[in-house]
């Protein structure tokens, strides 16, 4: 699978015209964390990955709502956090 989703460790911006934070968490929760821990991700920029380590390291993927609450309140320059 290949896009500008789901990145090592990381995700997509939603800081851009529409963007959308909750929506990009839900999709990643929804669509490609149920896909097979094997399963390669080639993101658009960076390293490759896999589900299972996005399952296992991507801080945006842990837990429970808390850090996508953390997320959101920091605005749209999350990045600026890693």
């Amino acid at each position: 699978m290949a896009g500008d989703t789901l990145f090592r460790d990381s995700i997509g911006r939603t800081d851009l015209p529409g963007g959308d934070g909750r929506q990009i968490i839900r999709s990643i929760r929804d669509k490609l964390m149920p896909l097979p821990d094997d399963t390669e991700v080639i993101p658009g920029h960076g390293d490759n990955t896999t589900i299972g380590h996005e399952k296992q390291f991507n801080y945006f993927l842990q837990g429970d709502a808390g850090q996508a609450k953390a997320f959101f309140t920091f605005g749209p320059h999350w990045w600026g956090m890693l």
